[in-house]
């Protein structure tokens, strides 16, 4: 698990494998490739590493922050 930061440092979402869930464990969409999609399959946000940006790079959403390890999972 891996949790998706804003540029402030808050918390917001995490992602468990490709599948993104808001804080309430909530899935709202999917890492595929070099992008977060919304459930719908559309593009949201564009990943450069561990960078998030809105679609035309131009705007720094967020970041991810590293690993987890499962065993901290419940």
């Amino acid at each position: 698990m891996r949790g998706v930061v804003d540029r402030k440092g808050e918390q917001f979402a995490y992602v468990q494998g490709r599948n993104v869930y808001t804080l309430d464990n909530e899935l709202t969409g999917y890492v595929q490739g070099d992008y977060i999609l919304d459930l719908a399959g559309n593009r949201m946000w564009q990943l450069i590493g561990d960078g998030i940006y809105s679609l035309d790079g131009a705007e720094t959403i967020g970041y991810l922050g590293g690993e987890r390890p499962s065993e901290y999972d419940t």
